[in-house]
């Protein structure tokens, strides 16, 4: 008995250091058939140049035969929900079947489209994902992509500063792809700082600065009547006007005296880089650096770039720094199963106690439990998945079914030792006559989930780590309720039940 237990004990143990291998994630990312594209350019660029720049894009994926059709939508109107600047294009990118590809898997092919993207039209960042996981994130999360850091502060360039430190500090991460932070700076403004020496020297208003000023972006001189409706009446500079400092300089005031002063004698007028957008979250300003991963688990790249930012980057006092977007589900979802766990666990052991009415017999089931776990990481570590909600939900299906096996070896077991039979008999006989039973079990759980462990259809990715699971523990707990709880049998056996049967 002590060598097939201690055995047993040795393959958990081994099984424990390969789930600390396994690494995790919340669900594993559904194949919805399709790319999302992402282009960000700078935020100075103008409306006609993002249209050309999306123009050469859907002429760049569309030379690639993989590529069935392209959608591409600029901008997007600040009464939306998700408000988008003219410098960001959502692409859309519907793919051929699969088997026309010359590419082996879908990661290959995004590496070409990145490749070619980045070749035949520059000056665009580029983030590859998914539509539906695109709006699912951004609804759940907050954000477009796996990983979504938030970067807390006050003074927009040293948050600019810092996040570019940690986008270099990210790009250097195995598994980091589609690393960028949000473009807070870049777009012009022209300033016009009032000179209130020369306006007291002329004698002007300040508000006559100002309304002159108004009129690049429109002074209302007036209304509109039309029945019951009125319109605003705006007076405006010509565009040719506005967009020329030179021209503005020129612009005439009439001081108190009636003499047209120029504009330029009353104020300085600077063309000048200013933030793009201000983005606030908890009442604090916000720069947000978005990340996705690729090759790798989602836990274990958040623990290495975590170590790597907090040791190459030094954030000032005051600043800080939160991980958020898919990686905020997987820690949420392992709060709650560290949760729901215990309490199956505990229920399992409560109903046993009941069931036997013996805390040692209940003991001696339950180390199918551990059995069990053995084979489901042991399935996971073999196909190279790491644990996630899916794998998590298998687990707990597998902890019932190990634990019927037991309850029916063992109760047989009990009533043959009511039968007079003795203890080693009763053992070897209860083994026997429950073989088949158990085996059945097995076979019928591990041939019913196989169809969901080796799936390609739609959805698989979420089905095959939970029947994984249910499949590697089923083998083992059965296996091994066959050989280890008959031979720790008479360790667990009730002392009352002994002499009643002896």
């Amino acid at each position: 008995p002590r060598t097939v237990f201690g055995a047993a004990v040795a393959a958990f143990l081994v099984s424990v250091l390969l789930a600390l291998q396994l690494g995790g994630e919340f669900i594993p990312k559904l194949d919805e058939g399709d790319i999302a594209i992402q282009a960000v350019r700078l935020p100075s660029v103008s409306l006609e140049a993002s249209l050309e720049m999306t123009k050469q894009i859907e002429r760049c994926l569309l030379s690639m035969s993989e590529v069935e059709s392209v959608v591409s939508k600029t901008g997007r109107p600040e009464i939306a929900n998700d408000p988008m600047g003219i410098n960001q294009t959502d692409i859309l990118v519907k793919l051929k079947p699969r088997d026309t590809w010359r590419f082996p898997d879908k990661q290959a092919l995004i590496a070409e489209m990145q490749r070619r993207l980045t070749t035949e039209v520059p000056a665009n960042a580029y983030s590859f994902t998914q539509p539906i996981e695109l709006r699912v994130q951004e609804l759940v999360a907050g954000v477009r992509s796996d990983i979504g850091i938030s970067l807390y502060g006050e003074d927009l360039d040293v948050l600019k500063e810092k996040g570019d430190e940690i986008v270099r500090v990210l790009r250097d991460v195995p598994g980091a792809a589609d690393v960028q932070a949000q473009q807070i700076a870049g777009l012009p403004y022209l300033r016009i700082r009032v000179d209130r020496d020369a306006l007291a020297r002329y004698g002007v208003n300040a508000q006559d600065v100002l309304n002159a000023v108004s009129t690049i972006g429109g002074y209302v001189v007036g209304q509109v009547l039309e029945g019951e409706r009125r319109f605003p009446l705006q007076g405006r500079l010509a565009p040719q006007y506005r967009k020329d400092p030179d021209q503005l300089k020129l612009l005439r005031i009439t001081d108190s005296r009636g003499r047209q002063i120029p504009l330029s004698q009353l104020a300085d007028i600077t063309l000048e880089d200013g933030p793009a957008e201000i983005s606030r979250d908890a009442i604090r300003r916000r720069l947000l650096i978005q990340c996705n991963v690729r090759g790798r688990d989602l836990a274990g790249f958040v623990a290495e770039a975590q170590r790597r930012v907090e040791d190459n980057v030094e954030l000032p006092p005051g600043y800080m720094i939160t991980w958020g977007g898919q990686f905020e589900n997987l820690r949420q979802a392992t709060r709650r199963l560290s949760v729901a766990v215990p309490v199956a666990l505990a229920l399992i052991a409560s109903l046993l106690y009941v069931t036997f009415n013996s805390g040692r017999l209940a003991m001696l089931i339950f180390t199918n439990v551990p059995i069990a776990a053995t084979g489901g990481i042991l399935a996971l570590w073999l196909r190279h998945m790491p644990f996630s909600i899916s794998a998590g939900v298998g687990f707990i299906a597998l902890f019932g079914i190990a634990v019927m096996n037991g309850v029916v070896l063992v109760e047989h077991v009990r009533d043959l030792r009511k039968h007079g039979l003795n203890r080693r008999e009763a053992v070897l006989q209860g083994a026997v006559d429950r073989l088949r039973p158990v085996l059945m079990t097995a076979t019928t759980d591990a041939l019913g989930f196989i169809p969901m462990a080796i799936s390609t259809g739609a959805g698989a990715e979420v089905q095959r780590p939970l029947a994984t699971v249910v499949i590697g523990g089923v083998i083992t707990s059965s296996l091994l309720t066959l050989v280890v709880l008959p031979a720790i049998y008479r360790w667990f056996e009730p002392a009352a039940e002994a002499e009643t049967a002896g």
